[in-house]
């Protein structure tokens, strides 16, 4: 896993299409992040992304 250090306002890019922008930081340590992907490309929060395969095993 890469681990990286952004301030409020600085991004990441992955490949040409996927760019994570930090839009800030609160004083609780709350991250607020942009992401812009190809419309093809679904993102998903980790939760919700194992609350669908846990809906899919059980079909």
């Amino acid at each position: 896993m890469l681990c990286l250090n952004r301030k409020a306002r600085e991004s990441i890019r992955i490949g040409e299409d996927i760019l994570i922008v930090v839009m800030d930081v609160t004083a609780a340590g709350v991250v607020k992040l942009g992401i812009q992907a190809p419309k093809e490309l679904k993102v998903l929060r980790s939760e919700v992304y194992e609350q669908d395969l846990r809906a899919a095993r059980d079909l």
